[in-house]
C-alpha cells in the first residue's frame, strides 16, 4: 500500500504539474485574489459537513456505547482528525479510519465493535458516493456540452457499480475477515487472530442488520455531500462566476467520484484538479477558474486539517508521557 501510495503520488503530481503548465497562472492567481477574505468562511462552514458525518457514526456506534463515553462532541473531533489524515498525509483513504478506531478506544470501548462500525461506515460512504454520483449524472443530462464526458463517465459508473454491491453482500452475509485470516495465518504463522477475525465478521453483520441506524447514517452522509456542493457554489460566486445549485452538485459529485476511484493517490493530488478542469470546461468554466476553485478547496483542507493533526499529535504525546510516568 505504501508503494502504491508513492507511485500514485508521483503520478498525481505529474498530472498537476502538467495542468499548471497549460494554465495562465497570473489569471488564476488574480481569480483567487478576487475572493478576498470572505473565502475564510469556508472554514467554519466545513463544521456542518463534519457534524453530519460524526452524527452518522454516532448512530452506528451508540449500541456499543450505552454509557456515551464517546459523545457526539468527541466523535466530531475524531472525524476532523480522520478527514485531515486522509486529505493531508501520504496514506490511502483508509488511514484515517485506522486512527479513528484508536482514538475511540481511548474512551474505553472495545476494539472489535468500533472497528466494525468504521468498516461499515466506509462501505456506506462508498455506496452513498455512488448515489451522489448518480444524482450528478442525472443533472448532467441537461447539459448538452457535457456529452462526451458524460458518456465516458456513465460507462465507468455502470461498469464499476458491482464493486460496492458485491462488497456489501460479502460483508453482510460472508465471513471475509475469517477467510482472510485463514489464508494469511499459514504464511505469517499467526493463529491467535482467529477469534478476533470471527468476532469482527459477526459485528459487521450485526451492524448491517440494524437498518434504522444504517439508514440514518446513510442519509446524514448524503446530506454532508450536498453541503459540500454548496462550498463550490459559494467559491464560484466569490470568483464572480455564479452557477446554479445543479452545476455545483455536478462538479462536487464528479470530484468525489474520481477521488474515491483514485483512492491510492494521496489527497487526490492532481485528480481533483483534472476532474474540475474536465467537467468545468463542459459546464462553461475555464481552466483557470477550475484550478482556482481546486486551490481554494485545498487551502480549506489545510486550514481545517492542520489544527486537527496538531491536536491529535499533542494528545498522543500526552498519553505517551503519562504511560512513561
Amino acid at each position: 500500500m505504501k508503494i502504491a501510495g508513492y507511485i500514485g503520488g508521483l503520478l498525481g503530481l505529474a498530472l498537476l504539474i502538467g495542468l499548471v503548465l497549460r494554465t495562465d497562472m497570473p489569471a488564476m492567481l488574480q481569480i483567487l485574489e478576487s475572493a478576498g477574505w470572505q473565502i475564510l468562511w469556508l472554514i467554519p462552514y466545513r463544521a456542518m459537513y463534519f457534524s453530519l458525518y460524526a452524527l452518522g457514526w454516532f448512530c452506528l456506534l451508540r449500541v456499543y456505547d450505552v454509557d456515551r463515553r464517546a459523545g457526539l462532541g468527541y466523535l466530531l473531533w475524531v472525524t476532523t482528525v480522520r478527514e485531515a489524515i486522509d486529505r493531508l498525509l501520504p496514506v490511502a483513504s483508509v488511514g484515517g479510519g485506522v486512527v479513528g478506531v484508536r482514538l475511540v478506544r481511548w474512551r474505553g470501548l472495545a476494539g472489535v465493535p468500533v472497528s466494525a462500525t468504521v468498516i461499515v461506515e466506509i462501505i456506506l460512504t462508498l455506496i452513498v458516493s455512488y448515489a451522489f454520483t448518480a444524482l450528478g449524472l442525472l443533472l448532467m443530462l441537461d447539459h448538452a456540452s457535457a456529452g462526451e464526458q458524460y458518456r465516458r463517465f456513465l460507462f465507468s459508473f455502470v461498469v464499476s457499480l458491482p464493486v460496492p454491491v458485491i462488497t456489501l453482500l460479502l460483508l453482510r452475509y460472508g465471513s471475509v475477515f475469517r477467510r482472510l485470516e485463514s489464508i494469511l495465518s499459514p504464511m505469517v504463522g499467526i493463529s491467535a487472530l482467529s477469534e478476533t477475525a470471527a468476532s469482527l465478521d459477526h459485528e459487521i453483520r450485526a451492524c448491517f442488520s440494524r437498518w434504522r441506524s444504517l439508514s440514518a447514517a446513510g442519509i446524514l452522509q448524503f446530506a454532508a455531500l450536498l453541503v459540500g456542493s454548496f462550498e463550490i457554489w459559494f467559491i464560484l460566486r466569490l470568483f464572480g462566476h455564479p452557477v446554479d445549485v445543479g452545476t455545483a452538485i455536478i462538479l462536487e459529485s464528479m470530484n468525489q467520484a474520481m477521488r474515491h476511484l483514485a483512492f491510492v493517490i494521496p489527497a487526490g493530488l492532481g485528480v481533483q484538479e483534472a476532474t474540475l478542469v474536465l467537467f468545468g470546461h463542459a459546464l462553461g468554466i475555464s481552466g483557470e477558474l477550475a484550478l482556482a476553485l481546486s486551490m481554494a478547496k485545498r487551502v480549506r483542507e489545510i486550514l481545517c486539517g492542520l489544527p486537527a493533526l496538531i491536536s491529535w499529535q499533542w494528545l498522543e504525546g500526552q498519553r505517551l508521557r503519562s504511560l512513561r510516568g
